[in-house]
């Protein structure tokens, strides 16, 4: 069987890289962009820094923000109706996984309006058409959206998170400038970080992996063990690394998925809104304990990368040790919970458990799980 591989058409990385969005614009000949953003980025004058480079090249624009931190089905309705109304031919996302989700579903549907019930893009949809062209811009160093055929939405009615997953999707230029990134929060830097280390090593170990990913989930590891923290003390030197770092995590996981992280994640971002990353960080290190014996020799490749010393002379035991205490000592380092006792109630167990089982993302795990396994992880983590 031929592994399959996709990526963006064209990204631009650095400081200074959202200027190169005037030239996107000019050379695809787009006319007016529908820019997609949560109000949070408005406020804090963040999107305005691409609304100036759409201005100072008078390009015409509307704004969109309707967007919910975990963005809602009600949000991609709204979102398909404005983009009909507005006249325009492209889409700019400005944020994290958030906007881009949701600029993803509107894109979508309003290239293959047959699947305008949200709902019924959960899974792999066959979309025909590629969706509206996306110009990515993120301001986050976590989800990689900008550069996966993936994306995020949740159905509150059900308090459950749908990943769908479309190759038609996939944004056709990703600006990753550390300088949208510059105004996060520490809490969210983190967050955000851990995320992007969850998919470099989710997606090194998923049952999926194979050499060309492999390649860019351990250098992601290595890039983000080394410039999350600086990230959270807002040097320049770890903006620019984690931009980069969870940049290239995207470019493996997206064609390769993921495992039960991920989908122990999902189900509490649905029901108690917890911030992705945080549930990502919190869980990453029990499930890489549930899963080391699944993985072969690769946690000794994982413990090099987070910079671990010595492991060529561990055993099994020890390196898979060693791995696991680097991410919880990354963890910690960035002020991220050790368990989920401030989220979880004991009571929704079994409906987290059930709805991290059905998730997308479970059947890449490398170690085959149920439904009373899962249990019983949540169970260890409150």
């Amino acid at each position: 069987m031929a592994n399959r591989f996709i990526l963006n058409e064209t990204s631009y990385h650095g400081k200074g890289a959202i200027n190169h969005i005037a030239d996107e614009v000019s050379t695809r000949g787009f006319k007016k962009a529908f820019v997609c953003s949560d109000p949070d980025l408005v406020k804090f004058g963040v999107t305005q820094k691409v609304i100036d480079v759409l201005e100072s090249n008078g390009y015409t624009y509307e704004l969109y923000t309707n967007i919910k931190p975990n963005p809602t089905i009600e949000n991609v309705q709204t979102g398909v109706e404005a983009f009909k109304k507005s006249g325009a031919d492209y889409i700019i996302a400005i944020g994290g996984g958030s906007s881009m989700d949701t600029a993803k579903a509107i894109g979508i549907i309003i290239k293959n309006p047959e699947y305008e019930d949200v709902r019924s893009l959960e899974g792999v949809a066959p979309t025909k058409n590629k969706c509206v062209p996306i110009l990515a811009v993120p301001t986050t160093a976590g989800t990689a959206a900008e550069v996966t055929i993936n994306y995020v939405i949740t159905d509150a009615e059900k308090n459950r998170k749908m990943v769908c997953v479309d190759p038609h999707d996939i944004p056709v230029v990703a600006i990753v400038d550390p300088d949208m990134m510059a105004s996060m929060p520490k809490g969210l830097t983190a967050a955000t970080g851990m995320d992007a280390l969850t998919h470099a090593i989710e997606g090194y170990i998923t049952k999926g992996a194979w050499e060309l990913s492999d390649m860019f989930h351990l250098k992601a590891i290595e890039i983000i063990a080394r410039s999350l923290r600086g990230a959270v003390d807002n040097t320049d030197e770890g903006r620019e690394g984690m931009a980069l770092g969870q940049y290239v995590a995207g470019m493996g996981f997206s064609n390769v998925g993921l495992g039960i992280v991920h989908s122990m994640a999902h189900p509490l971002g649905a029901l108690y809104d917890t911030p992705h990353g945080v549930a990502n960080a919190i869980i990453l290190p029990t499930v890489m304990e549930y899963n080391a014996s699944a993985t072969g020799d690769k946690y000794k490749y994982i413990a090099k990368a987070m910079g671990v010393e010595g492991v060529d002379g561990m055993s099994v035991e020890e390196y898979r040790k060693a791995a696991i205490d680097a991410v919880k000592k990354l963890s910690a380092d960035v002020g991220i919970p050790a368990d989920l006792k401030d989220i979880v109630k004991v009571e929704d167990i079994s409906f987290l458990a059930q709805s991290a089982f059905d998730d997308a993302c479970r059947p890449g795990n490398p170690r085959d799980t149920s439904v009373e396994e899962i249990t019983e992880l949540y169970r260890k983590l409150v």
